[in-house]
């Protein structure tokens, strides 16, 4: 039985077993099988977790290296920011238009939210110009300290800039070149024994977000939870592939087929960074992408690619508006798409870093920042189906961006 099927069955099964759960609450069945759950699942983000940091820089400095001497990195940089900046934006779009569609918010009573947001304690606010200034001073920071806090946009930078003096060098690095292979061979050669516990921390993390989550609270946001996750699914499943026909030559079935066993993890994770090793997997693999392109677009991808949680955010901002039964102008909505662009960036060192995003696109129009209490109870759920969309849509790039570094003669 193929990993991918063996992951499919697992999550089928966790979830059965999470509502299983639920019929037995408040008993010692629950409390252990609770805690076993626990326990795998710990286990399974915690390997993940661990090979994180050493497979991006690996990955980064290979990937750089290899298209640098040949030439492409260029290309590859360019094709991926435009590919990056082009799904981001019709995300946005289709959340927004969505909403408006919808009509999300209206006719809602904000006073059922009032006690949440008055209790509620947001965190510390940034402006735009104090977020920008936060991001570089914890992005160009000693690589050290990047690598022990798991800084991954950090690494990220550093590695490109060890990729590009590596080729600039020439011959005198070249075992330097050579163990960095070496390095990231090994790394793929651990990622694959963790893949072999993905079943079975797959089964043990959905089992535990359906028997913990509190899904009735679904009940007073659920025309809110349904649009957006109507909207992003359908970003995922219609928009992206039609773009990777299109533009990646390739079919739609056949890309999922070969990534289902990483969107089933991100699904269960709720975190690109978690899935990033299966997602490079996936693509080299099953996608057929170049090592060095996959190796090169997919972690920066992780950090600059977030369509699920830009559509998320502008949808949200515009849900809130109308809360509060205020009619956002088109400027406006212009500056909540923008921001939600540059909020979807990683944010590395920011305590809350989702939060203190989420209370940039609200504040960039003159929304509370407590309103962000109203989203908190399906946050965690929502989390779920936007983090496949952000993951889906790295390999999809790479797939894009590895034919168009292959065929110089297509413009």
């Amino acid at each position: 039985m193929s990993l991918n099927t063996q992951i499919l069955i697992a999550a089928i099964l966790g979830v059965a077993f999470g509502f299983l759960l639920n019929l037995f609450p408040n008993t010692q069945f629950f409390s252990v099988s609770l805690y076993g759950l626990g326990l795998a699942s710990s286990i399974f983000i915690g390997l993940l977790k661990m090979l994180l940091i050493p497979l991006i820089f690996s990955s980064i400095v290979v990937g750089v290296s290899n298209l640098q001497a040949g030439g492409q990195l260029g290309r590859v940089w360019k094709i991926t920011l435009l590919c990056c900046v082009t799904t981001t934006t019709l995300a946005l779009i289709l959340g927004l238009s969505c909403a408006h569609l919808f009509n999300v918010g209206q006719g809602v009573d904000i006073v059922m939210f009032q006690d949440a947001m008055n209790s509620h304690q947001t965190p510390d606010t940034l402006t735009p110009s104090s977020f920008f200034t936060n991001f570089i001073q914890n992005t160009l920071i000693n690589p050290f300290k990047a690598f022990a806090e798991g800084n991954v946009l950090a690494v990220v930078v550093f590695a490109l800039f060890i990729g590009v003096a590596l080729v600039k060098g020439g011959d005198n690095f070249r075992s330097v070149r050579k163990l960095s292979l070496q390095f990231f061979d090994i790394m793929m050669m651990m990622i694959g024994w963790v893949m072999k516990l993905a079943p079975l921390g797959i089964f043990a993390l959905l089992a535990k977000l359906i028997s913990t989550e509190d899904i009735s609270v679904l009940s007073r946001l659920a025309e809110f939870a349904a649009v957006v996750t109507g909207t992003t699914i359908f970003h995922g499943a219609v928009v992206l592939p039609l773009l990777l026909w299109i533009f990646g030559k390739m079919s739609p079935i056949t890309f999922f087929k070969g990534t289902r066993a990483a969107l089933i993890t991100a699904f269960a994770t709720s975190s690109s960074s978690a899935t990033m090793p299966l997602s490079m997997k996936c693509a080299q693999e099953n996608l057929k992408v170049r090592p060095q392109t996959a190796g090169f677009v997919i972690p920066l991808g992780t950090q600059l690619n977030m369509d699920g949680t830009a559509l998320y955010e502008a949808a949200a901002a515009l849900f809130i508006a109308n809360l509060m039964g205020l009619d956002l102008s088109i400027g406006q909505q212009l500056v909540v798409c923008a921001t939600a662009m540059i909020a979807s960036l990683g944010a590395p060192g920011i305590p809350s870093a989702g939060m203190v995003t989420m209370i940039m696109v609200l504040q960039s129009v003159g929304l509370p920042a407590e309103a962000i209490a109203i989203l908190l109870p399906i946050d965690r759920l929502l989390d779920t189906v936007r983090t496949v969309v952000n993951v889906q849509g790295d390999m999809m790039i790479s797939v894009v961006v590895d034919r168009y570094s292959r065929e110089p003669e297509v413009s």
